[in-house]
């Protein structure tokens, strides 16, 4: 029972209900699990209804109002819980049917598809996140040097090939006595999570965020909590306020933040680093730039190496089909996940693996990833400086996407789509309420027109949604 149940009107006592027994008893589950009068604690309360299964599929909610009601919540409070079960996949809403539990079979939208689905196609789609396929490294001498897939002499052989583990450590940000290869960064989040949370659990994240980290923290039922970027990364004062209650976890994105182009600075990473120091929270940093970045790499394992996790893809640098990021941490972790993957994948392709450690050797691949990483600054720098001649500044120095600040998201994307440009809208990477609306742009797809795009951009920045007038 909550502690404040004393002061809400129960639903549990007997009070005649309009909507009849079923009603009531789905709001007394409800109540018997709310912890906290927030948003995210009637959420929880919900999920742990759904999971004990006190509100089966189908079940109908009662109306946001009488929800806010019967338990002495707020009418905002419940719509933006509402909103964070939709966002899970754990209710959905059918216009005039309701709201009801949703199927847990059933896929869920999430974030990430709400950020990228779009209705048509775009002339100039910048909306993808995605590296300019122009400038991968060529996979030509890598593939010549392949014969056979190959045969391992054993399923239970090293999951990684001495040659690509040697060619990792040698540009590690911190000394990794463990370092294994999955298939791709949100793999290894995902394998992470599941290793180490529980339903229930809290993890610090950016704010804004990587949609498909706060899909998958979700969709597990964890509590995510947002932490501010600034300028010179995540905030250590608000990283503080957050700890104040235990936290399991703490993700970051230590350079070319996804979507603000943020990278850490070694002074914030110092200060996150006492805040960080003495406590539980496993440090997971997702280096999702890698080699495209022009900032150096950067890993808080320098100082926390018993309690940090260094991912590293090359998803952006050499290729998004190659599938494959590389990991480091803990040797206890390390071998937790090394367990998990043997009874399940096994090992990420060792075909991939030697395609990997050509373009991580060969002089001609290096050559290329080290143009397009010259290349892609020189476009984010070109837009961004266009972009505050029409009067709008862009933070951020890093990566190949910028987060544009704007009056109204709708207005913005609907009036850039009318004229055949797709950028993606600011809602879905929001974790705290925020009151100024955002896109992303993946201006490293734009090899020429950042000017006019620019003008085009700025002008749908000042957008805002008509609305008329009351009489």
């Amino acid at each position: 029972m909550a502690s404040t149940a004393h002061a809400r009107p129960a639903a549990r006592r007997g009070r005649p209900h309009p909507e009849g027994p079923g009603t009531l008893a789905a709001l007394s589950a409800i109540e018997e699990r709310l912890e906290d009068s927030t948003a995210r604690g009637l959420a929880h309360a919900v999920s742990g209804a759904v999971r004990d299964g006190l509100l089966p599929a189908g079940t109908r909610l009662p109306p946001i109002r009488e929800v806010a009601t019967q338990l002495a919540l707020s009418p905002t409070t419940v719509s933006s819980s509402w909103a964070l079960l939709s966002r899970s996949g754990t209710i959905r809403t059918e216009g005039r049917r309701g709201t009801m539990v949703a199927d847990p079979g059933a896929p869920a939208a999430g974030r990430y598809r709400q950020a990228l689905e779009h209705q048509s196609d775009f002339a100039v789609d910048l909306s993808t996140g995605v590296p300019d396929a122009a400038l991968l490294p060529s996979l030509e001498p890598a593939l010549r040097a392949l014969t056979t897939a190959g045969t391992p002499g054993s399923y239970l052989d090293e999951p990684v090939l001495p040659g690509l583990v040697e060619a990792l450590r040698a540009d590690w940000p911190h000394e990794a006595p463990e370092l294994t290869v999955v298939d791709g960064a949100m793999d290894a989040l995902e394998q992470i999570a599941r290793t180490t949370l529980r339903f229930g659990d809290r993890v610090a994240v950016e704010h804004p965020c990587f949609p498909p980290l706060v899909d998958l923290l979700e969709s597990m039922g964890v509590r995510t909590v947002g932490v501010p970027v600034d300028e010179e990364g995540m905030s250590a004062t608000q990283l503080a306020e957050a700890l104040a209650t235990p936290v399991l976890a703490v993700v970051l994105q230590p350079r070319a933040q996804n979507p603000t182009g943020v990278s850490l600075s070694e002074r914030r990473a110092r200060e996150l680093v006492r805040v960080l120091r003495g406590t539980e929270a496993l440090v997971v940093e997702d280096d999702s730039a890698g080699a495209i970045a022009t900032t150096p790499a950067l890993s808080l394992a320098r100082w926390l190496p018993g309690q940090t996790v260094h991912i590293r893809s090359f998803s952006k640098s050499h290729g998004p089909d190659l599938r494959l990021a590389a990991l480091s941490g803990p040797p206890r972790l390390m071998h937790e996940l090394r367990a998990r993957r043997q009874v399940g994948q096994g090992w990420s392709s060792r075909l991939l693996q030697r395609i990997l450690l050509s373009l991580l050797t060969d002089p001609a691949s290096i050559g290329q990833v080290d143009h397009a990483r010259v290349e892609y600054a020189r476009r984010r720098t070109v837009l961004v400086e266009a972009l505050e001649a029409h009067g709008i500044p862009v933070g951020g120095t890093d990566g190949i996407n910028v987060w544009v600040p704007v009056h109204d998201e709708t207005a913005t994307v609907v009036r850039l789509a009318s004229q055949g440009i797709g950028v993606t809208p600011g809602a879905p990477f929001a974790v705290l309420p925020d009151d100024h609306g955002h896109v992303r742009v993946t201006c490293g797809l734009l090899a020429e027109g950042q000017q006019d795009l620019a003008e085009r951009l700025a002008a749908a920045a000042r957008t805002r949604t008509w609305r008329p007038r009351a009489r």
